[in-house]
């Protein structure tokens, strides 16, 4: 295969990893959204916030506070004043348990996966997504905007 034929094997592995997400979340009875929150939940601890959650999976303000909203309305979380204007997250009981029974083990089987490389290769796939994003970006800037 030729470098153009290599990135766009690339392109739709990346695009299949992404619906794989999708359709894990929606076969675990979560809305994209709602699985990135409590996933980011777990990982990051309770008390984090909407800002931390954004950071975490690079979701919009708005689609955070979305779901984040849904899923206090549905008592899988609580709010509580954070620092500032900022709001702290916590999982309530029943936000323990779907987190526990759904969520958890989601992020078990990636690290699973994730054991299944070495070091050596972690290092080398990252060295090289760090490498094609840098290029990326210098020839995106040269689009010209809108405004």
């Amino acid at each position: 295969m030729d470098a153009e034929q290599l990135f766009q094997e690339f392109l739709r592995l990346d695009h299949q990893i992404e619906e794989f997400y999708h359709e894990l979340a929606v076969r675990l009875g979560l809305s994209d959204s709602a699985f990135q929150v409590l996933w980011s939940v777990a990982e990051l601890g309770e008390g984090c916030t909407q800002r931390d959650i954004c950071r975490q999976f690079f979701l919009s303000k708005q689609t955070a506070h979305s779901s984040v909203r849904k899923l206090e309305q549905e008592g899988v979380l609580t709010l509580r004043p954070g620092s500032g204007r900022e709001v702290a997250i916590f999982l309530t009981e029943k936000g323990k348990a779907l987190v526990g029974e759904k969520v958890v083990p989601a992020m078990e089987a990636e690290r699973a996966a994730a054991r299944g490389l070495q070091a050596a290769e972690w290092e080398t796939a990252l060295r090289l997504m760090r490498k094609w994003f840098g290029l990326f970006r210098e020839a995106a800037e040269a689009i010209p905007g809108q405004g």
